[in-house]
């Protein structure tokens, strides 16, 4: 006996759920045909250019900039968040080897797990805003200090250990590098960590809400998000984007080498962006960013760029393609020093600011997420066929 399947009852969306509104937010925006993208009512790129991460982190957890006693007393508050359990620290050698090929951002959901676990993360139905509040703050501090750790000692070297009187991004390269950072280098990380803080609804950030809608503890809302973020897809652009200059090798190779590649049907990585219809306004600061440095890898940057847009114009025609953060902010870090194994890790480490904001808000709604698909398999009851 066979059977027609049910009439549907939901109404047909695109796939990936592209554009489609699923929430209100009041953390931001991403307003793709302007180019332009906002943390609540102010300028990200602007908030990148004037003001420091704490002030942002600030703003994303309370709603608006601290005036300078409140930026005060949030720096030093949180710094003194960045020291990490005993028993998250002496796991981390142990997460490290295991990671030896994957890498720190496998690591971190490891060892974010066990931070939830040894500081007694409660489910986030269970907690008020401020419990809430202070779990991510800790988780937020903890985790430029996992990263570090673990790419350290995959190298054979020991964990730096974080100082108090030093800025987030400052201390990030301090306790990377195991030396205190140049100036120079501290403002472009920094700007860019900033820049990548929140960027509406991607994957990420809403693979963390959809667990958070759970009740979940902000520690399980985390892990999923940085496995959202771990697929190539999402966040393993940067280090991809200068492969991608690597393998172009020379400025007289750039043309054969795109051309092969967009008529191949191949992804040119660091170009091209789902929301963004106009230039990507974080590639347009990183660049100036790379710029104020200079040398060749920048040079070579920009001319790839200049020529892959022309490529692209000539046989795409009518399709706006253009850098994306990825392609910039891989030449920033290149240029700042960090390996490239790093440079996922840290767009997590300005990221987990934007996924705990996110998380919070998402906690404020009782209403768990759970969205409907359309069976398209054989139709059923079918008989089940004896053994």
């Amino acid at each position: 006996m066979t059977t027609t399947p049910a009439a549907p009852t939901a109404p047909a969306v695109p796939r990936g759920l592209a554009g489609v509104v699923v929430t209100d937010t009041a953390l931001g925006d991403v307003r793709g045909r302007e180019g332009f993208y906002h943390y609540r009512q102010y300028s990200a790129i602007e908030l990148a250019r004037t003001r420091s991460f704490e002030d942002v982190w600030y703003l994303m957890f309370h709603g608006e900039l601290p005036d300078r006693a409140a930026a005060a007393d949030f720096t030093a508050r949180t710094a003194r968040l960045r020291v990490l359990p005993a028993d998250v620290r002496e796991a981390l050698p142990a997460i490290a080897r295991a990671g030896a090929v994957s890498g720190p951002l496998a690591g971190l959901r490891t060892a974010l797990s066990l931070l939830g676990a040894s500081a007694g993360f409660r489910p986030v139905y269970d907690l008020d805003a401020e419990s809430r509040r202070t779990d991510a703050l800790a988780a937020c501090a903890a985790v430029p200090t996992i990263l570090t750790a673990l790419q350290r000692l995959g190298q054979g070297l020991e964990p730096v250990e974080p100082r108090a009187d030093l800025p987030y991004a400052a201390n990030y390269l301090y306790m990377l590098t195991g030396s205190e950072p140049e100036p120079d280098r501290v403002r472009a990380i920094e700007r860019y960590l900033i820049s990548t803080v929140d960027h509406g609804f991607n994957a990420s950030t809403f693979t963390a809400r959809v667990v958070a809608s759970t009740g979940a503890d902000l520690a399980a809302c985390l892990v999923a998000a940085v496995g959202a973020l771990s697929g190539p897809l999402h966040g393993g652009a940067p280090s991809r984007a200068l492969d991608t200059l690597d393998a172009i090798g020379a400025p007289d190779r750039i043309d054969g080498w795109i051309r092969k590649q967009v008529l191949s049907g191949r992804r040119i990585m660091g170009f091209g962006h789902p929301v963004y219809r106009t230039e990507d306004p974080r590639s347009r600061m990183l660049k100036s960013i790379a710029q104020e440095s200079g040398g060749p890898l920048v040079d070579f940057a920009v001319e790839v760029e200049r020529q892959v847009e022309a490529i692209l114009a000539e046989l795409k025609p009518g399709r706006e393609l253009h850098t994306n953060v990825e392609f910039y902010a891989g030449v920033v870090m290149e240029l700042c020093g960090l390996p490239r194994a790093m440079f996922t890790p840290t767009f997590a480490a300005a990221r987990v600011i934007g996924w705990s904001a996110n998380i919070l808000e998402q906690a404020e709604d009782s209403k768990i997420i759970r969205p409907a698909a359309r069976y398209s398999g054989t139709p059923a009851p079918q008989p089940v066929p004896a053994p």
